[in-house]
């Protein structure tokens, strides 16, 4: 099965399924960064660099060729941001909010054997029946194929995180449903923050591993390294002496994961764009007195150890946050390929 992977960021949907056995034929995003991201963990794939609206479905035929001798499957996990609830500033003339029309053009002239979706939950939500998300399932029905969607915890899947996201998966010529759950009760035990990370050496605020460049930690101010100091494994900061506390909190007890540790042994909350930063979520290390690393990021996102980033330390959080959870593809991966079989 060929993937080609549309807004692929660096690459977390191609990761899990080429886990999975698929061959990564293509990445597109507008994102350079991601590009060399991707690029360097997927070299036999071709890249399309570019804002996907100025493409024309055309350019894909020189990498599905004239004729198909393998299923093709199309990934479509546009940004998230214009529809998370994190984000406070949401904005309805934002153009990213009708990348999945985008996506379509691509679909509907293409006609994939399958389609992978992934977003937040609050994409179907958006301007109900009329919304975009609605309007691609209208779209598969339309061009024959099946689909089947729903809101699945990534932590069903081995990912260390509390984190839901919006599944869709459709077929061309077939029915279709979604993985089953391989973590949980009665089944392997959910994945912990020490499972994914507990194996890494020590490392102070700012600075960078030297046998790992992407085990980096951002610098705090003396400050936070006297707040996070005072913070216990899991906890937050509620257990600051008065002091340390912020003028804007004194009154006001929701974000309870701002400047919060991580436990040990349960699994972190949703990781963000900014993950690698102590004051924009429970991102602090359990222990160690610094927010994670990069490399710690990527792995509760579930990236292999050696997986290549590109860009400075705040781009490659960003790709990280933005990724679809390699683990999560990777069960979708086998799912699919058994289907095909």
């Amino acid at each position: 099965m060929k993937v080609f992977d549309f807004f692929s960021g660096c690459g977390g949907t191609s990761s899990g399924f080429s886990q999975a056995g698929m061959d990564i034929a293509m990445g597109l995003d507008i994102d350079p960064d991601s590009s060399e991201s991707f690029r360097a963990n997927f070299p036999k794939a071709k890249f399309l660099l570019g804002d996907i609206r100025d493409m024309d479905v055309e350019i894909l035929r020189p990498i599905i060729g004239k004729k198909r001798k393998t299923p093709l499957l199309f990934c479509g996990c546009a940004p998230c941001q214009p529809f998370s609830t994190q984000n406070r500033n949401q904005n309805t003339k934002d153009p990213r909010r009708d990348l999945l029309s985008e996506f379509s053009r691509f679909v509907a002239y293409w006609l994939p054997e399958y389609v992978f979706i992934e977003n937040v939950p609050g994409i179907q939500k958006v301007k109900g029946k009329s919304g975009p998300f609605h309007k691609f399932n209208r779209l598969l029905k339309d061009l024959g194929y099946s689909y089947a969607s729903d809101v699945i915890p990534a932590m069903s899947f081995g990912v260390p995180q509390t984190r839901k996201r919006l599944v869709l998966l459709a077929r061309r010529g077939g029915d279709i449903t979604l993985p089953e759950a391989s973590h949980g009760p009665e089944k392997k035990p959910y994945t912990t923050v020490r499972d994914a990370i507990g194996h890494l050496p020590r490392l102070p605020a700012g600075c960078t591993d030297p046998s790992d460049p992407h085990h980096q930690a951002a610098e705090l101010s003396e400050l936070n390294l006297r707040r996070i100091a005072h913070t216990p494994e899991g906890g937050g900061r509620e257990a600051w002496p008065e002091e340390l506390r912020l003028d804007c909190h004194q009154s006001h007890t929701g974000h309870s994961d701002v400047y919060g540790r991580l436990a040990w042994d349960k699994m972190a909350s949703g990781l963000t764009t900014r993950c690698i930063s102590y004051s924009n979520g429970r991102f602090g290390h359990p222990e160690q007195d610094r927010a994670l690393s990069v490399r710690e990021a990527a792995l509760i996102q579930t990236f292999p150890i050696n997986y290549q980033l590109s860009g400075n330390l705040a781009s490659r959080a960003r790709q990280v946050g933005n990724a679809v959870p390699p683990a999560m593809a990777l069960a979708v991966g086998r799912h699919l390929m058994q289907l095909s079989e």
